[in-house]
């Protein structure tokens, strides 16, 4: 009656009398205890302060949990940003702190599911929002049966391949053209199918985000996102969008219809606006008007306020800056609602293509 579960009498942390464990707490403590003694809180003590979780959490059978904004086996490790910043860093797409699948640790999110056989578990992701499990018809964890092997799982989301459809790509899809055939209709003069837009399927393209309406067109070449800054405005206020290009209203020129053409500031001012940290106009990359740079157009990938990053340091997928689902902000990837990833890759709207 003494025996725990591994067979063993009072887990070696007390004696039996009568079949019931008297734990061993010589100290008068009390910190071992349980039908068993299995739980011992003197694995709580923080060795430097002698403290129970070191003063920032509570002790439970041998565990710390930490108050929010300490970590560590005995918290004893605080974050550099506050608990706030922390919980908006985990927090996913649909509001939920790790997705509900893992714990947030100094806003990084610890998922609960993790195979030990790879650097990635079954469920993944900056917020754990991705679970590889929902792409396999029968779960077993070792196996790589995933999409019913006619399709690739993304975040948890089958994209099969031509021919195939389905949740997990279960379903045959019959289709007169070969595939080569159904690849070119959906290429036009595009490098790659759909514009890398959208999903070919018998030489049609499905644009995505599905429903969106701003990414259209036979092969998907116009996108309106990308007449959008970071904010969400489209063309500055102070234009019209038509497949993906702004139009400029009368007195407003831009990719973004973001500058003025007449200009309220001395040449001296506007210079001054325009000069970056170490004193030089536009880091030598781009003219300035009206207090704002304008970065070289024979160097698309020169952006920035003072014209100071390089749009190739992106991420790119299918040969993509920010996979076309994105903005490239200072060498990272903004993505658009619905999309994830360093690149942007990763779908993640409740409608899948």
């Amino acid at each position: 009656m003494c025996k725990n579960s591994q067979d063993i009498i009072c887990s070696n942390a007390g004696t039996c009398h009568c079949g019931r464990c008297k734990c061993d707490n010589s100290d008068g403590n009390g910190l071992v205890y349980g039908k068993f003694c299995e739980c011992d809180d003197r694995e709580c003590i923080d060795d430097e302060t002698e403290e129970i979780c070191g003063g920032h959490g509570k002790c439970y059978c041998g565990n710390c949990y930490c108050q929010a904004g300490w970590h560590g086996d005995k918290c004893e490790f605080q974050c550099d940003i506050t608990p706030w910043e922390s919980k908006r860093r985990c927090t996913s797409p649909d509001g939920r702190v790790c997705s509900n699948r893992g714990i947030c640790v100094c806003g990084e999110c610890s998922c609960h599911d993790v195979d030990p056989t790879g650097d990635w578990g079954d469920i993944h992701g900056d917020t754990c929002e991705c679970d590889e499990r929902d792409c396999k018809a029968v779960y077993d964890r070792y196996s790589d049966d995933f999409c019913s092997g006619h399709g690739q799982c993304n975040c948890g989301r089958c994209d099969c391949k031509v021919g195939w459809y389905g949740k997990k790509c279960e379903h045959p899809r019959s289709c007169p053209l070969s595939a080569e055939e159904s690849i070119k209709k959906c290429q036009g003069s595009s490098a790659l199918p759909c514009s890398g837009r959208g999903k070919c399927e018998c030489g049609e393209c499905t644009c995505y985000p599905p429903g969106g309406g701003r990414v259209y067109g036979k092969t998907c070449e116009c996108d309106d996102r990308r007449c959008e800054d970071l904010d969400g405005v489209v063309c500055g206020g102070h234009g019209t969008c038509s497949c993906g290009r702004c139009i400029c209203g009368r007195g407003w020129f831009g990719k973004l219809c973001q500058h003025p053409r007449k200009c309220n500031l001395t040449e001296e001012q506007s210079r001054s606006l325009c000069e970056s940290a170490d004193g030089v106009l536009c880091s030598g990359k781009g003219s300035c008007h009206c207090g704002k740079c304008i970065c070289s157009a024979e160097e698309w990938y020169i952006s920035g306020e003072f014209c100071d990053c390089d749009d190739r340091d992106c991420d790119k997928h299918d040969g993509l800056i920010c996979t076309g689902n994105g903005i490239c902000s200072c060498g990272n990837c903004e993505c658009w609602d619905g999309w994830n990833g360093n690149a942007c890759e990763i779908w993640l709207g409740t409608e899948y293509p």
